[in-house]
């Protein structure tokens, strides 16, 4: 497809940065690294420069920027290895608290690297070393020069679980005139969570033929893991206290959480609220913000009523399976978004969240529609919304939850559609070798 004018130029002058944008990245990468933002062991990888060797035979990469993105990308990369065990996939992400749950998640067959960033350069050597059969772009993250550079050598591109707010939609149209139909045009099958989602990357001059509504690979996930030894020590040291959890939380949140709990409490002594912040590495912060009285990483109990932090990675499960209320953060600070809904719906949790909830809006509807959650208006009505779910022994919080895992039971679908474009544009990769 060649781009329109406009998209040329605009597309042209970002590769022009790109050329002159290496001094400027290094500085960048060095704050990123002080603020603990960047692994500086594996810093090269952001250039480029692969720190694994490619491995034998077809070879999949599944671009996945955080933590949410990379789950969905797990999910993918074990339904395509099941159906093709000698088959490799490769997961680059952006942040380290991703990396660092797909080393804690270790799956045979998949790989991870940091992903270069959008340099001429760095595409360049990432792609010459990994040289992918299929690019599978999971979300929203456009990156042009990675894109263009994929699409150039001929390799199939897929975004999938996509998405696109109307607000960002907005601002293509106004700010990247064809730019955005100039990338879309790139991707063979784009698999969108929602309806309203495909009429946007269609809106935006994404080829109707390639867009289709797919829904969300999230929901393929079920329950997050937990440590069945854990969660029997955990469930002793609370000894049947009434217990609330907030989850994935965001700066700014967790104060929120603590008012709303100090309030709670002057009803209910014994209560316990878990804190689980979305970067575990803010946990030193946060248990002087809130005044926690134990921490997880710590090697702390939650064997008295307060504030209890859970600041370890890969342990959301175990929360999950504590609390019959998860509250769900980044939904009530700018510029939030919100956080996957399925996980604690598939437990049969009962889901609150804030205003702010974009990301996942298909999600919070579907939930919400079927009575399995609650979306507040503000910060202010917290108080409320979780007295009256942990009412009468959290009687509401279990018919909430009910309905919650049998509306996530029904969501399921994604996963099948995905592996029938991959098929489409790459049928070798699922043929055994």
């Amino acid at each position: 497809m060649t781009p329109p004018p406009a998209a040329s130029f605009g597309l042209k002058f970002w590769r022009g940065l790109g050329h002159l944008g290496g001094p400027a990245a290094r500085l960048w990468l060095k704050r990123r690294i002080r603020r603990g933002k960047e692994d500086p062991a594996r810093v090269g990888e952001r250039f480029g420069e692969a720190s694994l060797p490619r491995p034998k035979g077809p070879l999949v990469w599944i671009h996945a920027a955080s933590v949410g993105e990379s789950l969905t990308g797990l999910i993918l990369a074990e339904a395509l290895r099941e159906r093709n065990p000698d088959l490799h996939v490769l997961i680059t992400t952006v942040t380290v608290t991703a990396a660092s749950m797909l080393e804690s998640r270790a799956v045979p067959g998949v790989l991870h690297q940091y992903a270069p960033l959008d340099l001429p350069g760095g595409a360049r050597r990432f792609l010459d070393h990994w040289r992918p059969d299929l690019g599978v772009w999971i979300e929203s993250e456009l990156w042009p020069t990675l894109i263009l550079d994929a699409a150039g050598r001929g390799i199939p591109l897929i975004l999938a679980n996509a998405r696109i707010s109307a607000r960002s939609a907005s601002r293509w149209r106004r700010f990247a005139p064809g730019a955005a139909e100039s990338l879309l045009g790139r991707f063979g099958a784009i698999l969108a969570q929602t309806p309203e989602v495909s009429a946007r990357f269609v809106g935006l001059g994404a080829p109707p033929r390639a867009v289709s509504t797919a829904g969300n690979l999230k929901s393929e996930a079920g329950p997050p893991p937990h440590d069945p030894a854990e969660l029997k020590k955990m469930r002793k040291a609370l000894a049947g206290r009434p217990v609330w959890l907030a989850a994935s939380t965001h700066a700014g949140e967790e104060i929120v959480m603590a008012q709303a709990h100090k309030r709670l409490a002057e009803a209910t002594p014994d209560l316990t609220l878990i804190l689980a912040p979305r970067h575990p590495e803010r946990g030193e912060a946060v248990a002087r913000e809130v005044e926690a009285y134990g921490r997880r990483s710590q090697g702390d109990s939650p064997d008295q009523p307060g504030i209890y932090l859970a600041d370890t990675l890969g342990e959301m499960g175990l929360w999950m399976r504590l609390a019959p209320v998860a509250v769900m953060g980044g939904s009530f600070t700018l510029p939030g978004g919100g956080h996957n809904p399925m996980e604690p719906a598939s437990l049969g949790t009962a889901v609150v969240t804030g205003p702010l909830t974009h990301n996942a809006e298909a999600d919070y509807a579907r939930l919400t529609a079927a009575g399995g959650a609650m979306q507040i208006a503000s910060a202010e009505k917290l108080t409320f919304a979780v007295s009256l779910l942990l009412a009468d022994g959290a009687a509401e919080a279990k018919r909430m939850g009910a309905a919650a895992k049998e509306a996530a039971m029904e969501s399921r679908g994604a996963l099948a559609a995905t592996l029938r474009a991959v098929e489409s544009l790459a049928p070798e990769i699922l043929k055994e070798g």
